[in-house]
């Protein structure tokens, strides 16, 4: 069975040394951390890792060298790397009451506002409560037809022979259908121009987060601060013009954003979103739909281009179920090996690719004891590459997700779309999309990668191919 085989290897839990595979306690101030670092955090990370901007590297080291948990400090923070499922069980589920967000993904605040990425607490509560019928799962269904009509177009304008970049290919097609589904528009060049800020705001999101307070900079002449500014305006001038003409028409244009104008919170004072709580979950919903499905799609070409074995079962399956027409949304529960497919893709290349929590009062992890104030971090790249839980992890085996399969593993060793009351609301609309999209283009299309290229993951606020992925596009006999 051949790898899933990119520039970044995926670490070796059981190589840590012996005597950090049980649960090691250093005691400091009355506390109990797991082993870690004991070092210059920031002149150890610019010789090892920052260099090559990817901070997937450190978690690998610290997980293949310490073990379940591990630590370490930046100044004066602590920060746990958590690798066992159970504890991120415990931080997400049984103890969430007693975590917020971390600063890295508050920091997206400066781009998302208080969406429901950002928001916390009672906010997030009551912005969830509003934006879940806009998610309904009656109501993204009426989407399908949508998302089969554009890729159905996608492949009709494919050319046997012709090299091109899959990864732009999807991210094309993801905002063609978030465009129609968010703003029942076409792409026009209002949206291709919030396409290229959010592309020119991600290349600056190492930047961002690396700079202490950044949100307390933002009116200072730094360069990059200045381009992010620039970008925000641009973004936000968009944003809010297409907000006042929905308004205006007050017509429900069967769109995301008429939804969101329309909901009101039930629980509570029955009140609306305002046009600045409009323009977050717009960001918001941007970007969660326009990154992730595209990122997944991208990696799933990849694989299948890996393991024509994997590729050829996929095809029987299709043909069996469609028998040459086009999918359908009733199609979906019949197309099992696709759904496999994608979930076995996201399970070595998740789009969410880590997440993290602060403590805000003293906690208790397993055999540890950590300070309010700690950061958790825990990636879904690392523990779904456990072999632990997934024997030969960078065999690319989509029948690890065969009903059976899944049913005899713990949720927290798979977690693709997050968990807890913070997992992604839209997660059902991304499934709906990603299954319809590639049963569409499969169905037509043998995506060959072209020889010689380097498939390196770029851990930005989604996993993206750092160059891309480039292949010829070979007809099926169907």
């Amino acid at each position: 069975m051949p790898e899933a085989r990119t520039e970044t290897p995926s670490p070796d839990f059981t190589g840590a040394p012996e005597e950090n595979r049980e649960w090691v306690v250093l005691e400091r101030d009355g506390y109990r951390f797991p082993p870690g670092l004991r070092l210059n955090l920031p002149l150890y990370l610019s010789r090892r890792f920052f260099r090559v901007g990817n901070p997937i590297l450190l978690f690998e080291h610290l997980a293949s060298t310490y073990g379940r948990m591990a630590h370490y400090r930046i100044g004066p923070s602590d920060i746990v790397l958590v690798n066992e499922p159970e504890f991120v069980r415990e931080i997400l589920i049984h103890q969430a009451q007693h975590f917020i967000k971390e600063r890295t993904q508050r920091r997206m605040r400066i781009l998302l506002g208080d969406g429901l990425i950002t928001s916390e607490g009672e906010m997030h509560r009551r912005q969830r409560r509003i934006a879940a019928p806009a998610f309904h799962r009656q109501r993204i269904q009426a989407y399908s037809e949508l998302m089969v009509e554009r890729a159905a177009a996608m492949r009709e304008a494919w050319q046997p022979g012709t090299e091109i970049d899959v990864a732009a290919e999807m991210m094309r097609l993801s905002l063609q259908v978030v465009a129609r589904t968010l703003f029942a528009q076409e792409v026009t060049p209002e949206i291709e121009s919030i396409s290229h800020e959010v592309n020119a705001i991600m290349k600056l999101y190492n930047f961002l987060i690396a700079l202490p307070k950044a949100e307390d900079y933002l009116h200072w002449p730094i360069p990059g601060l200045m381009r992010f500014r620039r970008a925000r305006k641009r973004l936000d001038t968009v944003v809010h013009r297409m907000i006042a003409e929905h308004r205006a028409s007050g017509e429900d244009k069967g769109d995301l954003l008429s939804m969101l104008m329309r909901s009101q919170d039930a629980e509570g004072d029955h009140s609306g979103m305002t046009d600045e709580q409009l323009r977050d979950e717009v960001m918001t919903i941007f970007l969660a739909g326009y990154e992730t499905v595209a990122n997944a799609l991208t990696w799933t070409w990849m694989l299948l281009g890996q393991n024509p074995e994997a590729e050829k079962k996929l095809h029987v399956e299709l043909d069996e179920v469609l028998a040459g027409r086009l999918p359908t949304l009733e199609d979906i529960p019949r197309l099992h090996y696709t759904e496999m497919v994608l979930s076995e893709s996201m399970r070595l290349y998740p789009p969410a690719w880590a997440m993290g929590r602060q403590a805000t009062v003293d906690v208790e992890i397993g055999p540890y004891k950590l300070p309010a104030g700690t950061f958790f971090f825990f990636s879904q790249y690392l523990i779904q590459r456990n072999p632990e839980h997934f024997p030969h992890p960078l065999h690319f085996e989509p029948e690890r997700f065969t009903p059976e399969q899944k049913a005899g593993r713990s949720k927290f060793v798979y977690f693709p779309f997050g968990a807890g009351n913070r997992q992604c609301i839209g997660e059902s609309f991304a499934w709906m999309e990603m299954i319809l999209v590639l049963a569409t283009l499969a169905q037509h299309w043998r995506l060959r990668l072209v020889s010689g290229q380097s498939f390196e993951v770029q851990p930005k606020i989604t996993l993206r191919p750092k160059h891309g992925i480039r292949v010829f596009a070979e007809p099926r006999a169907c």
